[in-house]
């Protein structure tokens, strides 16, 4: 079952690249007191989450944040080294958090996966943003078409924002 607004965000464990290497970070620790957008993309380096989707969360971050969000974080079904050459060569200059849900235990658990697709080769995440407040789902928005992000992009979060 897909997670809806009202719900809170399912407990999973996320991979991050740190100045140490490889570290962790969950859900609660990303969400607790905090409202953030987390937005879910197919696969780091893909044309629609490299060059569309993440690129409008780079571009409008300050405006995010000025309007609230303490944290913006972009969430992958690849390995933590794919997502740290992912960071590195989108100059996000630390505006937006990796997430590596290596297993899909999160999308899997909220009920976002996608696939096995034959291209990705495995359960992917569906491409999808949200706000959490405090870990609670306060808006949700899921491409219908995995090759668009027109209702999942920074705009449809700042209008949701208000």
């Amino acid at each position: 079952m897909t997670i809806k607004v009202g719900d809170r965000l399912p407990e999973a464990s996320f991979k991050v690249m740190t100045a140490d290497g490889p570290g962790e970070i969950s859900t609660s620790d990303l969400t607790s007191g905090k409202t953030v957008v987390l937005f879910g993309v197919p696969g780091a380096f893909t044309p629609t989450c490299h060059m569309n989707h993440l690129p409008g969360f780079v571009e409008h971050a300050e405006t995010l944040k000025g309007k609230g969000v303490d944290e913006i974080a972009v969430l992958s079904v690849n390995d933590v080294f794919v997502m740290d050459a992912w960071e590195k060569a989108s100059n996000t200059a630390g505006q937006i958090q990796f997430l590596s849900d290596t297993a899909a235990e999160f999308v899997e658990a909220a009920g976002l996966g996608l696939g096995p697709a034959p291209i990705f080769g495995h359960l992917r995440s569906q491409r999808f943003a949200l706000i959490a407040k405090d870990g609670e789902v306060t808006f949700l928005a899921i491409e219908e078409t995995p090759g668009e992000a027109t209702k999942t992009g920074a705009a449809a979060i700042l209008e949701a924002l208000g």
